[in-house]
């Protein structure tokens, strides 16, 4: 690496998912689909979440959050992708792109540490459900919220300012968006700083809240086995299904693209999974949490209703109704 040709680089050149021409347009309305699927969902949950009566709690106000976060982690990285897939400038300059990078890794490490949270709020209500209202409130989450907020934001901030500081040999990024492994690649020398917080400081910030989440989960396991009930442990698995399989879509990604070695990094391979982590987990998520929730498939069903009873009474169907009536 420190024999190429250093360059004083002030955009760089996104090459996309495919670099086969006849692909684009697929990949355009493929792409494009789910990332509408994927706002228009979590839109939606996020407002049942917080307008229906019956869904006034913590554990859905954090639910509400991970849909915002999931809105705002594909809206970071899809609209310029999609431009880009039909146009033949897909530059970015250095400072939208350091900028880009910023905020995907806020948001994305930010998933993380909503996980956790939601992940002991069902361990409290499993394993001490008595002291539950005493334990979470609003106010708690609230507080859980903005910290992590602040945590990720520093992590973020801290990553964006050692990539400025790295010497590019070559602009051409094989990614669809700035993301660090492909930027790392382009740099003249090996950046043993920024490899060594990815594998330190990166792992405190970004894998803690999935070790927090399997201690919270083996805590449910080891009270569930000593109610010795087969109906706590249906309940439980319902509570918690939905929540488990989000996890393992999340962090199945995050290891396969971060947590390795950087001479086992295949970024071909790495943009494929990219793609499933910015916009198919955030499209999978609403349905995972809807499909398999009973109380949020019944406020789905009551904002329907609402919506279609607040639909007959609109003036002009009162018209039809008369004339129908008096013809």
């Amino acid at each position: 690496m420190a024999t190429r040709n250093r360059t004083e680089v002030t955009e760089f050149v996104l090459l996309g998912l495919s670099s086969w021409p006849e692909m684009q347009p697929v990949i355009f309305g493929i792409v494009l689909s789910m990332y509408l699927v994927a706002l228009m969902g979590n839109a939606l949950l996020v407002i049942v979440a917080l307008s229906d009566p019956k869904l006034q709690t913590p554990m859905y106000f954090l639910l509400s959050q991970l849909s915002f976060i999931d809105m705002f982690l594909t809206t970071i990285t899809v609209p310029q992708m999609l431009v880009h897939t039909l146009s033949a400038n897909r530059t970015i300059s250095f400072n939208c792109c350091m900028i880009q990078l910023f905020f995907f890794m806020a948001v994305g490490s930010m998933e993380g540490h909503l996980l956790a949270a939601m992940a002991y709020d069902r361990y409290v209500a499993i394993c001490d459900p008595l002291r539950y209202s005493a334990i979470i409130s609003h106010h708690l989450c609230l507080r859980i919220t903005l910290t992590s907020w602040v945590v990720v934001s520093l992590n973020s901030l801290l990553y964006s300012v050692l990539v400025t500081r790295l010497t590019f040999c070559d602009n051409q990024v094989i990614h669809f968006f700035c993301d660090i492994t492909p930027l790392l690649k382009l740099s003249c020398t090996r950046p043993v700083v920024n490899e060594m917080l990815i594998f330190t400081e990166g792992v405190a910030v970004v894998v803690s809240p999935f070790f927090f989440i399997l201690g919270s989960y083996a805590r449910i396991g080891i009270a569930i086995v000593r109610m010795h009930s087969v109906s706590a442990l249906r309940k439980a698995l319902s509570t918690c299904s939905s929540h488990i399989l989000v996890v393992l879509l999340l962090y199945g990604s995050v290891i396969r693209m971060y947590l390795r070695p950087s001479s086992s990094y295949d970024l071909d391979q790495d943009r494929q999974v990219a793609i499933f982590y910015t916009v198919v987990t955030p499209m999978l998520n609403p349905l995972i949490y809807s499909l398999r929730n009973q109380e949020v498939k019944g406020a789905l069903r009551r904002l329907f209703m609402k919506l279609s009873i607040s639909g007959s009474f609109q003036p002009g169907s009162q018209v039809n109704r008369r004339c129908q009536h008096v013809s």
